[in-house]
């Protein structure tokens, strides 16, 4: 199949980047989104030009490495990962515009790859628990009921890929944020610390310039695992019993 792509190219976070059009052809329907663009760097360095910079990892859809936002869907037309998606997705003879994650908290390193580390610095502000050293406790030790680690397994899904941030209008994290906090605050592991957590948590998330949640679903729609709405919801339940009130957005 033949493809017309439009890339933003970007030098460097402090350079003006613009959109290169790139044809390619000869692309297998089988050949997933970045095997596409594997191939299209084959011959741009074949040409003796710069190859596109794209971020990946796994290639499994399990490192949340792979995100950009394809004809304006983060992560494209499938509810999936970018490294899951593939060509067979498209029709022959489209047009694909493919940008990073727009959204201040995520600066452009180059090209296609954005600076994630803020989502690290939500994690280090609470996302863990504090534990003793020494031999690790038996499995069963502390009885978890099942609806709780459901739940909670359900929430561990996240794979901070960011794409609810791309795709929410506001660039909010409360997806993210809501999906590790319910995480840890559904298990008796986390309850000593709960409270402080969130407190952290949603202060970094705003000094790192997220916006606020408006409830419009964008995020969840772009979720490739799935991670519900009602886990904004479990937040502010939390924000509130921890004395931090009602977000103002």
């Amino acid at each position: 199949m033949r493809v017309a792509l439009k890339i933003w190219r970007q030098d460097g976070p402090q350079t003006k980047g613009e959109m290169v059009s790139y044809p390619l052809d000869d692309i297998s329907e089988d050949a997933s989104f970045l095997e596409m663009l594997d191939l299209l760097n084959e011959q741009l360095t074949e040409k003796g030009e710069e190859p596109v910079a794209f971020d990946s990892d796994c290639r499994e859809g399990i490192c949340g490495m792979c995100g950009v936002v394809i004809n304006g869907q983060a992560h494209g037309p499938e509810r999936t990962t970018t490294c899951q998606l593939h060509m067979r997705s498209f029709n022959d003879g489209d047009e694909i515009i493919i940008e990073p994650w727009r959204a201040e908290p995520f600066p452009v390193i180059k090209d296609l790859v954005v600076d994630r580390s803020a989502f690290d610095r939500i994690m280090q502000a609470g996302g863990f628990i504090s534990a003793n050293t020494g031999a690790a406790p038996d499995a069963h030790a502390t009885p978890v009921p099942k609806e709780n680690a459901d739940r909670a397994f359900m929430a561990a899904e996240c794979i901070g890929c960011g794409a609810c941030v791309a795709a929410c209008p506001n660039a909010s994290g409360m997806l993210f944020m809501g999906a590790k906090v319910t995480h840890l605050g559904e298990l008796p592991q986390g309850q000593p610390e709960r409270n402080a957590r969130v407190i952290s948590m949603t202060e970094v998330h705003d000094e790192e310039g997220f916006g606020g949640c408006t409830s419009l679903g964008e995020c969840t729609r772009a979720c490739p695992k799935g991670i519900p709405l009602n886990v904004i919801s479990q937040l502010n339940h939390d924000r509130r019993h921890a004395g931090f009130g009602s977000p103002s957005h």
